[in-house]
């Protein structure tokens, strides 16, 4: 019997699966297939902590972003000042504010 995933998986995950007693059959991504499956996985993570709202699904958001960042070559300082600058300008989320509606 074959199980099909066709998902980027964590490092580990194989030998994992070969101490199950199972063979897995991988190949490595080129740069811009691995970019695709990295916001592909984001899009997952995030649909799991909608669905669980455990710290565990946000620890798997945070390791995709962590590796979104190197393969984009990001740096934590840029990220921190363009973030910095959108709340100057624009606010964070900390008033919990939900917009209605706009009347015109």
């Amino acid at each position: 019997m074959t199980a099909v995933y066709g998902k980027l998986i964590r490092d580990n995950i194989p030998e994992i699966i070969i101490k199950q007693g199972k063979t897995p059959i991988i190949r490595t991504l080129s740069r811009d297939e691995y970019i695709y499956h990295l916001k592909i996985k984001l899009l997952e993570e995030v649909n799991e902590y909608i669905t669980c709202s455990n710290i565990e699904e946000i620890c798997d958001i945070y390791e995709v972003i962590d590796a979104i960042k190197k393969t984009e070559g990001y740096l934590d300082a840029d990220i921190e000042a363009v973030k910095t600058a959108k709340a100057i300008k624009n606010g964070k989320f900390d008033k919990r504010l939900f917009l209605e509606k706009v009347e015109v």
